[in-house]
């Protein structure tokens, strides 16, 4: 029997990411995601496979096309944060879920960009746990208002954004 992959392990890949971001609030068949990501319906249907097997994606309908019917997918971002289905994911599977979002990010940091960046920062400090608390609530706020109000690509009255968050405590210092 296939070894079960978590969820953290299946969206570590820049693809899954880019699907993840782009189907956040919408719903979009293969064909969609294919050309707005400019890869191929075959590798865009089995990312779109790999992400609904593991509980990141959920059938968001179907339409017909051509005589045919095309599944639509979303990403249920509701649940908030980190991939939670599937097993519980390990400290190698975390490195390279981090690791694909920093190239990620890397990636939209090339993009033409319209101003200046509305904001950055990076901290590993000490904190008193209720700050901690405090501030990792904010920016679960701060994310789930950017996914509550996404929309399809190029929808008229938005602008193309890229947010990044993310907090963790550490055992230790070094």
């Amino acid at each position: 029997m296939e070894k079960q992959i978590s969820a953290l392990r299946a969206t570590a890949h820049p693809v899954r990411l880019r699907i993840l971001s782009l189907l956040t609030n919408t719903a979009m068949s293969a064909a969609e995601v294919a050309r707005e990501l400019e890869i191929s319906h075959a590798s865009a249907s089995y990312h779109l496979r790999t992400l609904l097997d593991v509980g990141e994606l959920v059938e968001a309908g179907e339409e017909k096309i051509r005589g045919g019917v095309a599944k639509r997918y979303r990403y249920p971002h509701e649940h908030g944060g980190l991939p939670t289905a599937g097993p519980k994911p390990t400290r190698e599977e975390f490195t390279a879920y981090l690791k694909a979002l920093h190239r990620e990010v890397e990636r939209r940091s090339q993009l033409p960009r319209t101003g200046k960046v509305g904001y950055s920062s990076d901290i590993e400090g000490w904190v008193p746990p209720a700050i901690y608390q405090e501030a990792a609530a904010l920016i679960s706020q701060a994310s789930q208002l950017l996914h509550d109000h996404n929309a399809a690509p190029r929808t008229k009255g938005t602008i193309h954004i890229s947010a990044t968050l993310t907090a963790f405590t550490l055992d230790g210092g070094s």
